[in-house]
């Protein structure tokens, strides 16, 4: 892109895609027993319209403009950050919007709203290897550490789950309770198709095997989550708050052997929740690190019966 990009003008430009309506996947997802807020009637009873869509669905439709920007090193050094800020349910429309690069840049302004301008998510898009301050990097400088945590009063920053855990995503393969679909079923749905995904065309790949979508990088890297054990109290209902997914040297391959760690990196509370961040390290059968997932798990005070009133 030229650094004259506005030709003179100071008019603020963003470049955007079309509006999509993104699809529910995880209405019969179970977690720690019981359904999840996805289900509708938990959803209403925890005062939500219905089941919200899964956060990383709204990745998709970033993939297109950010892949415009910076090719297919968008696919192996990419990195999504996002706080999400409302919730979208199936029907809604959404258009994902991108800050217009001025000269060489190596982070942009991402954003989605819904069609009538109600912002669903904010956040930044960068290219790596070397990550600049990210959107999730400078939201947790920020955090102050919370001294009366209840529901997550037995986790602490630090804690780990198993030594390392083996992950794969092949593509017929069922995710299982937390994720009851597979990468074929959900590439009927997905917002944004591309080649790039499907095993059938992986010949059009550069890395010659089908890559794994970005929104579908937290399922591998949370399908396996229940082996980490963590004392968490409930039962009690969880959603994603924050996510990003920042690839290293990637991307992630459908059908490839991963080692993975995980490891509680902050934990925080705001009025109605509390929450544990969990930063996934994702490395190849070599040990070469290839992606870092990072995920803000806020359980909603709301849903947990034991949570002392008017705290």
């Amino acid at each position: 892109m030229s650094d004259s990009l506005n030709n003179g003008f100071d008019t603020a430009l963003s470049l955007c895609g079309p509006l999509r309506e993104p699809k529910q996947m995880l209405a019969e997802q179970e977690y720690g027993g019981h359904l999840s807020i996805h289900d509708d009637d938990t959803a209403e009873k925890l005062g939500f319209k219905a089941g919200p869509i899964e956060g990383p669905t709204h990745f998709s439709q970033f993939d297109p403009l950010l892949a415009s920007i910076w090719g297919d090193r968008w696919f192996s050094h990419g990195c999504i950050s996002a706080h999400y800020l409302n919730m979208c349910v199936e029907g809604d429309k959404v258009r994902a919007f991108v800050e217009p690069p001025n000269g060489e840049t190596n982070i942009l302004r991402i954003w989605a709203e819904k069609e009538d301008g109600l912002p669903v998510l904010s956040g930044t898009a960068s290219i790596g290897p070397v990550h600049p301050t990210t959107e999730l990097d400078a939201r947790r400088a920020k955090l102050r550490p919370s001294d009366k945590l209840v529901i997550l009063e037995d986790l602490h920053e630090g804690m780990t789950g198993p030594a390392t855990e083996q992950v794969r995503m092949d593509f017929s393969q069922n995710m299982g309770a937390l994720y009851p679909f597979s990468l074929e079923q959900k590439l009927t749905k997905i917002t944004e198709p591309c080649s790039y995904y499907d095993p059938a065309n992986a010949a059009t790949s550069p890395w010659g095997k089908a890559v794994i979508p970005f929104e579908m990088i937290s399922v591998l890297a949370e399908y396996s989550s229940h082996t980490a054990k963590w004392p968490v109290k409930g039962p009690a209902v969880g959603l994603f708050a924050d996510l990003e997914i920042r690839m290293i040297e990637g991307p992630l391959l459908v059908g490839e052997d991963y080692t993975l760690n995980r490891e509680i990196v902050t934990l925080s509370e705001s009025r109605r929740t509390e929450s544990y961040w969990v930063k996934s390290t994702i490395s190849d059968a070599a040990g070469n690190l290839k992606c870092e997932v990072l995920l803000n798990h806020a359980t909603l005070k709301d849903s947990y019966a034991g949570y002392p009133k008017g705290e």
